[in-house]
């Protein structure tokens, strides 16, 4: 009960802040590493992700009762990030986090840059009729990013928020509900990793999932009633920390 009382806020919180911009990792996972520090660390990964889909689920709706999802595009990429977060996941042995990380953070820089210089980036939706080169895209973008997550993980939401933006022109509102949906494949081809092989500490996962829900209805009411302005102040914001906090891991 000790832990939990730790672990319920941070939770709430990262249900929180993913369902409005993408990166709750960033605070849910550092804190199953601060609190259980005992546990094995693929243990800690499954039950992050077993409480992060829940959030994500429950954001998942709450968006798809007011935007607008392509579906022909979303769905697809939704796939092959189900795939490709599947292949990371059994191939993230050979890949160390010090290979990936310094590319990592020469995209978080880029993408920071660009979006910070850009001040009308995300803050019109351009409608148009997406053609069968879009679902391609999509499909490549969801596969790449979801191989990413398999791997590697944080700031998987914050990706793909921009590069829908960037390659779909959306804006920063309905980017992030398509990328609740395409992040929710990401998580559940991990827990099909994680849950057969018993790395999910369910008394804890169970709770958390649950205060992952009430902040991610939160999260998603304030994105809603905020709208376009408010998330990109919140994923520049992110993308500052991320970039902060990887740079941190990789030359402190």
């Amino acid at each position: 009960m000790a832990e939990l009382y730790l672990l319920l806020p941070l939770a709430f919180l990262a249900g929180l802040i993913d369902a409005a911009v993408g990166g709750g990792g960033l605070i849910q996972l550092p804190g199953l590493f601060g609190v259980l520090p005992r546990e094995l660390p693929a243990a800690l990964l499954g039950t992050n992700k077993f409480a992060s889909i829940w959030g994500t689920a429950s954001a998942t709706v709450s968006y798809l009762k007011r935007i607008r999802i392509p579906w022909g595009v979303i769905l697809p990429a939704a796939v092959c990030a189900f795939a490709g977060s599947f292949a990371g996941a059994r191939i993230v042995h050979w890949l160390p986090a010090d290979w990936v990380r310094p590319l990592v953070i020469a995209l978080l820089a880029v993408m920071l840059i660009y979006t910070w210089l850009r001040p009308s980036f995300g803050a019109d939706d351009a409608g148009r009729k997406l053609t069968r080169r879009d679902v391609l895209t999509g499909m490549l973008l969801g596969g790449v990013i979801g191989f990413y997550d398999g791997i590697f993980g944080p700031g998987t939401g914050t990706f793909l928020v921009f590069l829908f933006v960037r390659f779909f022109h959306f804006d920063f509102l309905r980017a992030t509900a398509c990328a609740k949906v395409v992040n929710l494949a990401t998580n559940a081809a991990a827990l099909v990793f994680f849950i057969p092989a018993k790395l999910v500490l369910f008394g804890y996962a169970i709770p958390m999932a649950l205060a992952n829900i009430a902040g991610a209805q939160v999260g998603s009411r304030l994105a809603l009633r905020g709208g376009n302005v408010w998330i990109r102040r919140l994923f520049l914001l992110l993308a500052i920390i991320l970039l902060a906090r990887l740079s941190w891991q990789q030359w402190a």
